[in-house]
């Protein structure tokens, strides 16, 4: 299973949908992680860090939503 993890879009939104953390407890399950570039960067987390965990990082967002089962997103 394909999990997305998109950058959040709206104005001063400073939260992710996923964690490294969260990345290795999916990964773990047998999820496949993307997390599009950038992500984390509202909430100071590091791309390195995303796939230091497991996921993989897409350059954009058509490129980490292209082939997911599954997308997480805060709004």
């Amino acid at each position: 299973m394909l999990i997305a993890v998109p950058k959040e879009r709206r104005p001063n939104e400073t939260r992710v949908a996923a964690t490294p953390e969260t990345v290795k407890k999916l990964n773990a399950l047998g999820c496949e992680i993307v997390v599009e570039a950038g992500a984390g960067s509202g909430a100071k987390i590091a791309d390195q860090l995303y796939a230091d965990a497991g996921a993989k990082i897409a350059g954009s967002a058509a490129e980490a939503l292209k082939s997911a089962d599954i997308v997480l997103k805060v709004a």
